[in-house]
């Protein structure tokens, strides 16, 4: 069985067994669902619902530290006296195959201030950025590499 459905089935049993249908009660009987399924992992098969879940997290943690970062980084490069900006256009060489993949990844990079996805290469092999601070292009498509597309793939895959 899914972990999820089986995480809403645990949620919704225990909004039963309590009588109340209320948002609360249906986030807390998920929360403790999801608990019952991290200590039961062991004996359930299939994909590990945890291991995602945690990715998912990761993943969102790991957005909004870029986001403030990024934000930062664009106020201070707006706010100061002489230009230190280098805009650029760099091509960033992809892992990511999908639909599903790109598209999370490319919505991911143009949420963050500072880059802005182009285009995709006709053979989906490389995503066209263009950047406010293009002076190390290995150095940002490190960044999207390491950063965006490993944890993308990690919870897509």
């Amino acid at each position: 069985m899914n972990g999820l459905l089986l995480n809403i089935i645990l949620a919704l049993a225990w909004a039963a067994l309590t009588g109340d249908f209320s948002p609360g009660s249906l986030l807390s009987g998920f929360g403790i669902g999801f608990v019952l399924i991290l200590f039961s992992q062991r004996i359930m098969s299939g994909p590990n619902y945890i291991q995602k879940v945690w990715r998912m997290l990761d993943l969102f943690v790991y957005f909004l530290f870029q986001l403030v970062i990024s934000n930062v980084r664009v106020a201070i490069d707006v706010l100061r006296r002489t230009s230190a900006l280098r805009p650029g256009i760099i091509a960033v060489p992809l892992d990511a195959r999908t639909d599903a993949e790109i598209m999370l990844l490319v919505n991911l990079v143009m949420l963050t201030p500072g880059t802005l996805a182009l285009d995709v290469s006709s053979n989906r092999r490389e995503l066209y950025l263009h950047t406010m601070n293009a002076d190390n292009p290995d150095a940002v498509r490190a960044e999207i590499k390491n950063g965006f597309e490993r944890r993308v793939l990690r919870v897509l895959r």
